[in-house]
C-alpha cells in the first residue's frame, strides 16, 4: 500500500478532486441550499400559509364529501383527485384540485365548518420550489440524471478529500482537526474547507446515499436488486408475475408513494377487471354504484387506519381509492386499496411486511429529510448541509485564489502510470454508482485527448 503515501498519488488524488469539485460545487450548493429549506417544510409552511393550515380545533369533522366538495367549488370546473386529511385537531384538510384552466391547486379546507380557507399551486411556493429543485432542477429527466450525477461524484469528492485531508509529516490530527484562522489568503481558505470537509464528510455521506433511492438509475436499479433477491417488495407483491389489471404501478396511478411500493402493482375494481387483466373493463354487476369516499373512509376506519392519511380518489371505472399513511417514523406506514364498487379491500401492506432492504430504505429516507427524531434530527441534517454549502464555497474561493492570471492553475497532468492507479480506484466507485463510472470514462477520454494536444502542440 506503499503507493498511496506516494507523492505522485497525491498529486492524481488532487487533479480529480480539482476538476470534479470545479464542476459539481454549483449543484451541491444547490441541493445544500434546497435540501436545508425542505428539511424545515412544515415550520415555513405554517408561517407562510398560515391562514390556510391553521384552523380553530374541532371536536367533530365533516364527512370528507363535503370537504371535496367545497375545494371542487372553489376552482373552476374542479375535480379532486387527492385528499390529505388533518394531523390534528386545529389542522386543515387539503384537497387535490384539477380545474378547467392552469395547474393543479392543493385547496386548504376546514374539516370542522367545510370552509375552503384558499388555495396554491404548490411549485409556485418557496417549500414546492425548493422540494421541485432539489429532485430535478425543475428539469424533469434531464435534471434528475444531472442531480445523480453530481451527488455520486459528491461521493468522489468526499473519498478523495479525505485522502488529501490525511495528516501527513509533522502535521498531527489535532492540528488537522482544527482551521488555522489566524492565517491569510489561500492556507487560510485551504485549512478552513479540509476542518469543514473532514468534520461533516460522514454526514454529507449519509445525505447522499439515503438520497439516492430517489434517483433514476441508482434507484431503478436498487429496486430491481431488492426485488430480486426478495428484500424489497412486500412478500404480497413478489408473486405479481404478469401486468396488473389497471396496467399501471402505484406510482403512475396517483404520482406519490412510499418508495418501497413505487413499482408495485395498483389493483383495479371490479371483479373482472382484477381477474382478467383488463385495463378498462366494467365492474361485474351490471348498474354496479360506486361506494363514494365516506364509505371508503369508513372501509379505512373500521381496518384501523387513523388520520393522517393520504387518499387518492378512483380514476375511472376501473380506478380504486388508495389510501396510505406516511408518519414521521417509517414503521407505522401503510398502504390500503379498496375496491370502488364493493368495498372489498384489495390489498393492504404494512411497513412489517416489507423487505429488509425496503425497511432500511424508508428508514434512511425519514432520517434524510430530518423527521425521524424531531427537532434533533432536523438540527444533524441542517449541520450537514450547511457543511455541504460551505464546502461548495471555500473550494472554489480557494481555486480563485490560487489560480494564474488568464489561466485555470489546475494541477499538473497525471503520468501515465498514475492515471491507471486513480482511474481503477475511481471506477471502483463507479460500479457502486454507474452515471459516475460513465461520466469518468468521458473525463478521461476528454484529459488523454487534451495531453496529446499539449504534446503535440
Amino acid at each position: 500500500m506503499g503507493w498511496l503515501s506516494h507523492p505522485a498519488t497525491y498529486r492524481a488524488v488532487w487533479r480529480w478532486h480539482f476538476y470534479a469539485g470545479l464542476i459539481v460545487a454549483p449543484f451541491l450548493l444547490i441541493l445544500s441550499v434546497t435540501g436545508a429549506i425542505y428539511l424545515f417544510n412544515d415550520e415555513i409552511n405554517d408561517v407562510l400559509h398560515a391562514e390556510k393550515r391553521i384552523v380553530a380545533p374541532h371536536a367533530s369533522s365533516l364527512p370528507l364529501s363535503r370537504l371535496i366538495a367545497a375545494a371542487e367549488a372553489s376552482v373552476p370546473g374542479g375535480k379532486a383527485t387527492r385528499i390529505d386529511t388533518w394531523s390534528a385537531p386545529d389542522r386543515s384538510a387539503e384537497v387535490f384540485v384539477t380545474g378547467t384552466e392552469g395547474p393543479q391547486r392543493r385547496v386548504f379546507v376546514d374539516p370542522g365548518t367545510g370552509a375552503a380557507l384558499g388555495s396554491y399551486v404548490y411549485e409556485r411556493t418557496l417549500v414546492g420550489f425548493a422540494d421541485r429543485f432539489h429532485g430535478s432542477l425543475m428539469l424533469g429527466t434531464v435534471g434528475d440524471g444531472v442531480v445523480e450525477l453530481a451527488a455520486c461524484w459528491g461521493v468522489v469528492l468526499i473519498v478523495t478529500g479525505l485522502y488529501l485531508w490525511w495528516p501527513r509529516g509533522v502535521r498531527g490530527f489535532a492540528e488537522a482537526l482544527t482551521p488555522r484562522l489566524r492565517a491569510r489568503g489561500r492556507p487560510f481558505w485551504k485549512s478552513l474547507h479540509a476542518v469543514i470537509g473532514v468534520w461533516t464528510a460522514g454526514l454529507i455521506l449519509f445525505l447522499i446515499l439515503t438520497g439516492l433511492p430517489w434517483a433514476n438509475v441508482w434507484g431503478t436499479l436498487l429496486r430491481a436488486g431488492t426485488d430480486v433477491a426478495g428484500v424489497g417488495y412486500p412478500t404480497s407483491h413478489r408473486s405479481h408475475g404478469s401486468v396488473p389489471a389497471s396496467g399501471q404501478t402505484l406510482k403512475q396511478a396517483t404520482g406519490e408513494t412510499p418508495w418501497t411500493l413505487e413499482n408495485a402493482p395498483m389493483p383495479s375494481s371490479g371483479d373482472h377487471a382484477a381477474h382478467h387483466g383488463a385495463a378498462h373493463a366494467a365492474p361485474t354487476e351490471p348498474g354496479a354504484r360506486p361506494i363514494g369516499v365516506d364509505r371508503a373512509a369508513e372501509v379505512l376506519a373500521g381496518a384501523g387506519m387513523a388520520h393522517p392519511y393520504r387518499l387518492s380518489l378512483p380514476n375511472g371505472p376501473t380506478g380504486v381509492f388508495s389510501a396510505y399513511t406516511y408518519p414521521d417514523q417509517p414503521e407505522g406506514q401503510r398502504t390500503i386499496q379498496i375496491d370502488q364498487y364493493s368495498g372489498r379491500i384489495l390489498n393492504d401492506v404494512g411497513f412489517q411486511d416489507y423487505g429488509l432492504a425496503a425497511k432500511a430504505v424508508e428508514l434512511g429516507v425519514q432520517l434524510h429529510m430530518g423527521n425521524y427524531f424531531g427537532r434533533a434530527n432536523q438540527i444533524v441534517m441542517l449541520f450537514a448541509c450547511l457543511g455541504a454549502a460551505a464546502l461548495s464555497i471555500t473550494g472554489p474561493v480557494m481555486w480563485w485564489r490560487r489560480r494564474p492570471a488568464g489561466g485555470l492553475g489546475a494541477p499538473r497532468p497525471l503520468a501515465p502510470a498514475r492515471t491507471r492507479t486513480v482511474a481503477l480506484i475511481t471506477l471502483a466507485l463507479g460500479v457502486a454508482f454507474p452515471l459516475a463510472g460513465g461520466s469518468l470514462l468521458a473525463a478521461l477520454a476528454i484529459d488523454r485527448w487534451a495531453g496529446r494536444r499539449r504534446a503535440e502542440g
